[in-house]
């Protein structure tokens, strides 16, 4: 017997550090077996070396030429240094050929990783429970994977191609200054870097809780607008259109204090940064003016002093703005690795087998649920449904008739007791292969924004045509749909909004049809249609579920009286089980159902009457 286990929601996980996640894009910057993308990385680091070893000498060949050009005394002829002036074009080209070189050998494997990272996300989510996506926004979910897309590819170019050369290039001026002059240049040089880079660093710390915030609003405000538009037809029914632009403005006013507190501060940094910049500017500036009014230096000197500084001052700007960024990237990234590390509360154990062949025969053995352990939805359910046998499952509002089909479907897993399918647990099998054995039509039936064809063939996209228009017509489908200017090609609009209920449903029953499964799960399957259309497809659906396994969660107790057995559920227990003689004859809850159904629906046939015209004699 396995252990229960409570399904509550994982806490919270810890943030990751910047440390963590950029160990964590790692493995997609340097993928295992692609050794062409592993080779570009090489190329473009030598590349990026070569590029910096090429611009440091671009200020020597500078200085070269000002001191040649400059006239020993008054009257002194001057000969133009061509080949210094020629060495300074050719090392700025080579310097920039370099440099975009870099960037196109590059390409290829940043694009590379944003794909994988960006595919495995999706994926991810598509493995995580149906508990995780009922607690979250569909926008707030896009939202994360598009800046976190984002993220990545300006992250790996900030990582290599800002960083890492600046930081060479420091390095390398600092030698020179100190190899061509003294120490003292190279300190200055090195104290302005570090006074830069440790103001830099604590203020974009303190700025990222702005940027957070500011993510966190953004999120809310596009879920809240993601939702209020799928949702369109409710907006309109409640002529709520102004208080869901009130919602919206609402989410957009915390979003925009949140943003003018990140440009605010940015603003602080920037000012704080140039007077940074500026004061190691003058102070270099001036050894230099003295030492060159002492004799000790050229005008070339000074020149190549000033030219290394304005040189470095470009990539200490942009190390500003690359720290900034790399914050605001790693923010960004954080978001989708925190989707990567949500973990799976439905996952098959290792070495788990395929479901086995056979007919299909479910068994329910003692099974207890609950989405919270303070509310038991289902307790201590069992049934057995045979191979071509048809097994009920009625019961009023909020009995547990759905959390069956979910449970069966492994959207969560049982708290207590078993399911089996061809007498083995499925907790013990593949989810994919259990689910590739289970046909559901669902209550809520939502459809891709893509054609009908499409959404019909999507139960088995290797299906032939002839095959999906088969099962249009087992869904009495196919003529309504030959009736179309477009036929199969007809766009359903979002969510299938273009169609009706009941055509919505019959794709659904179509799409069913077309996926073959030994076990058919009706979920209110045609709690959208008419009568006459109900009872049309009912019996294409008696058709159809000849031979198979059936389980059938209905409300409306006419479409089921004909199965084997039918169980009546009352606060997650079965209170009752037989046929429908059976049931009717116990005067209990089905009986009770039963007659209320049926003076419903005598009700109506009356009003239906005395609303037709009598017949012209």
């Amino acid at each position: 017997m396995r252990e229960r286990r409570p399904l509550t929601d994982p806490p919270p996980g810890p943030r990751r550090s910047a440390w963590a996640t950029v160990s964590g894009l790692l493995p997609y910057l340097w993928p295992r077996g692609e050794t062409e993308l592993r080779v570009r990385v090489v190329a473009a680091l030598a590349c990026l070396v070569l590029a910096k070893l090429v611009n440091v000498t671009v200020p020597i060949f500078y200085k070269g030429a000002v001191d040649a050009l400059t006239p020993a005394g008054p009257g002194a002829l001057v000969a133009v240094p061509v080949a210094l002036i020629v060495g300074y074009g050719l090392v700025r080209i080579l310097a920039q050929g370099f440099g975009e070189l870099r960037d196109a050998v590059f390409a290829k494997v940043a694009v590379r990783a944003v794909r994988r990272i960006a595919t495995e996300t999706f994926s991810h989510l598509h493995r995580l429970s149906l508990r995780f996506h009922l607690q979250r926004r569909t926008g707030g979910l896009s939202r994360a994977i598009e800046r976190g897309m984002a993220g990545t590819n300006f992250l790996l170019h900030l990582l290599l191609f800002s960083i890492v050369p600046t930081l060479l290039e420091i390095g390398l001026v600092i030698a020179i200054l100190w190899g061509l002059y003294s120490v003292e240049f190279a300190l200055v040089t090195l104290a302005t870097i570090v006074v830069y880079v440790l103001f830099t660093t604590i203020v974009s710390e303190w700025r990222v809780k702005f940027r957070r915030e500011m993510n966190e609003r953004d999120t809310d405000a596009n879920g809240r607008a993601v939702d209020s538009l799928l949702n369109y037809e409710t907006v309109k029914y409640f002529g709520n259109e102004a208080m869901e632009a009130r919602r919206y403005d609402q989410a957009l006013a915390l979003y925009e204090r949140a943003s003018l507190r990140t440009q605010v501060s940015l603003s602080l940094l920037n000012v704080g940064q140039g007077v940074i910049i500026a004061a190691g500017l003058t102070v270099m500036m001036l050894m230099a003016g003295q030492r060159v009014a002492g004799g000790s230096m050229t005008i070339g000197d000074f020149v190549l002093v000033n030219t290394y500084l304005l040189q470095l001052y470009v990539p200490l700007n942009a190390l500003g703005f690359v720290y900034r960024n790399l914050r605001q990237s790693l923010i960004d990234l954080e978001q989708m690795f925190a989707l990567l590390d949500v973990p799976q509360d439905v996952r098959d154990p290792p070495g788990a087998p395929d479901l086995p062949p056979g007919p299909g025969r479910v068994r329910f053995a003692g099974v207890s649920f609950a989405y919270d352990p303070r509310r038991p939805i289902l307790r201590d359910v069992s049934f057995e449904a045979a191979p071509g046998s048809r097994v009920a499952i009625v019961g009023p509002s909020g009995a547990g008739k759905s959390t069956v089909a979910r449970l069966l479907f492994r959207f969560y897993d049982t708290t207590g007791g078993r399911i089996e399918i061809e007498g083995q647990d499925v907790r013990d099998l593949t989810q994919a292969s259990v689910r590739a054995a289970i046909g559901v039509v669902p209550q809520d039936t939502v459809l891709f924004n893509d054609s009908i064809y499409y959404n019909i063939a999507y139960g088995r996209p290797d299906a032939t045509r002839e095959e999906v228009e088969a099962a249009a017509r087992l869904a009495r489908l196919h003529d309504f749909i030959a009736g179309l200017p477009d036929g199969y090609d007809t766009a359903v609009g979002e969510r299938g909004l273009k169609l009706s209920g009941g055509e919505k449903q019959r794709v659904a029953i179509a799409r069913v049809i077309l996926k073959r499964p030994r076990i058919l799960l009706f979920d209110e399957a045609t709690s959208a249609l008419d009568s006459n259309t109900e009872q049309e497809i009912q019996a294409a659906l008696d058709q159809v579920a000849a031979g198979h396994t059936t389980i059938v969660i209905a409300h409306r107790l006419s479409t089921v009286i004909d199965a084997d057995e039918i169980l009546v559920l009352e606060a997650g227990r079965i209170v009752e089980r037989g046929r429908h003689g059976e049931l009717v004859a116990m005067d209990g809850l089905y009986a009770e159902m039963w007659r209320r159904q049926s003076e419903a629906a005598r009700l109506a046939d009356e009003l239906a009457k005395v609303a037709r015209p009598d017949p012209v004699a």
